[in-house]
């Protein structure tokens, strides 16, 4: 698959590279695996050599090994002699960017705590000692998320507050998922597209594997991510096991109780057999990987609480793979295939939510984005969207089917909202109902 996108993050890395002509740049770029943070450094680089260097799991000395013909290679210097320790390396590369700019990309940074954990404190020193006459553009990036915070955001580590910027690197948002789906088969429904966002949820590896594959109709993705040898199967755990360490099974239970519909503490804790109020708080804190939802301008922080996976991917993992592992095991794929199938409208219809709201973000109409029920479950809104510029707002309910959408209804329930809310008076306001004909 080609590349796609990236514009605004491609702007921001050469805009970094031309101020580091000036003054030394150090950019932290952060984003879940699989999302194409280094396929985008190479992209935006791609106009000249820079540095590279990949913290592999391995003893330093042979790193540093690797990094030095690295360096000869890129920067054109015929040797540097031989080094064990990596702070030498990068010393030397500090003192080269006083007389000389150049790029330093180092992958999966976070790693260097495996490899030696005072190379932190010793970039530090160095850092500060030459950042003021240094014209390095260091650009470093991982993958696992709570140490990349921990490392830049923690007021006790090394390196806290020396990044001079960040860069999220986000899923494809679904203008970009329909031109690959265009490009890879121009005859594709909505129903393909749907699947296209409900499996991979935007994340650019997931989709490069399954255009890559010719899998871009709805059964063939199905088939493609539940099969023998699939990628997908083990995304979850190769990804998140390392984030949650030896407490990774009471986290894996959390998440699928919310991907399959447990939403509230309540229910999950009913489920788990365990007060589970930590655990929240790091999957929504630490780990960004769940959402607190709650009614638009509802006042109490604690009341008429939902629970959201954040990533669209991990909905589908959890609520399948995961839930359905012995399935896997005894290599029945035909099943679970037809399990999937079962229970696609339901879920795919939830997901088709999350879409339109990723529509409706990246439209930039609006100024404020939500959903709202009430506390006795009778009464849910897919989507309020309110523009404060031109005093409207609009409700919206999502349907996978055109003909399941009641708009005298959804009337109905923004007349509860706003007399419970008392908000968008004297406001414009528009009803819309919204299905895959609109994707």
């Amino acid at each position: 698959m080609k590349f796609y996108d990236r514009e605004q993050e491609i702007a921001f890395l050469r805009e970094t590279r031309e101020m580091a002509e000036k003054v030394a740049r150090f950019t932290v770029v952060t984003g879940r695996r699989r999302i194409g943070k280094t396929t985008l450094i190479r992209e935006a680089y791609k106009d000249e050599p820079f540095v590279y260097f990949f913290v592999a799991r391995k003893a330093e000395a042979d790193l540093c090994e690797v990094y030095l013909e690295e360096v000869c290679e890129k920067l054109g210097i015929p040797t540097l002699g031989s080094s064990r320790r990596f702070c030498d390396i990068f010393r030397y590369l500090m003192q080269l960017s006083v007389t000389r700019c150049f790029t330093l990309v180092i992958d999966e940074f976070q790693d260097f705590y495996r490899v030696n954990k005072a190379v932190f404190s010793e970039m530090q020193e160095i850092w500060d000692e030459y950042e003021k006459k240094s014209r390095m553009n260091l650009i470093v990036c991982g993958s696992i998320y709570s140490m990349m915070q921990k490392i830049f955001k923690d007021k006790k580590e090394p390196l806290y507050g020396r990044n001079t910027g960040e860069l999220k690197v986000k899923p494809f948002m679904p203008s970009v998922l329909k031109q690959i789906m265009t490009d890879a088969n121009p005859d594709y429904n909505k129903e393909d597209l749907l699947a296209m966002f409900t499996f991979t949820g935007g994340v650019a590896k997931y989709v490069n594997l399954l255009v890559d594959a010719g899998a871009v109709q709805k059964d063939s993705i199905i088939q493609y991510v539940v099969s023998p040898n699939s990628t997908f199967l083990l995304e979850g755990k190769n990804n998140l096991i390392e984030e949650f360490g030896k407490d990774y099974g009471t986290y894996f239970s959390i998440l699928s109780c919310i991907a399959r519909g447990k939403n509230t503490r309540s229910e999950i804790e009913d489920v788990i057999g365990k007060e589970v109020g930590g655990y929240m708080t790091n999957l929504e804190k630490d780990y960004e990987l769940i959402a607190k939802r709650q009614p638009l301008f509802e006042k109490s922080t604690t009341k008429n609480v939902r629970y959201e996976l954040n990533d669209v991917f991990y909905s589908f993992w959890f609520r399948f793979i995961f839930k359905y592992g012995y399935i896997i095991e005894i290599e029945n794929y035909g099943k679970l295939q037809e399990i999937i199938n079962r229970d696609y409208n339901t879920f795919s219809g939830l997901m088709l939510e999350r879409y339109f709201h990723r529509v409706a973000v990246e439209s930039g109409k609006y100024t404020r984005l939500g959903r709202w029920w009430d506390r006795k479950g009778e009464n849910e809104i897919d989507m309020i969207a309110e523009d404060e510029l031109s005093d409207s707002v609009t409700f919206f309910e999502i349907k996978r089917q055109k003909g399941e959408i009641r708009i005298s209804a959804l009337r109905q329930k923004a007349e509860t909202f706003m007399g419970a809310t008392h908000e968008f008076n004297g406001y414009e306001k528009k009803y819309q109902g919204l299905s895959m004909e609109d994707m």
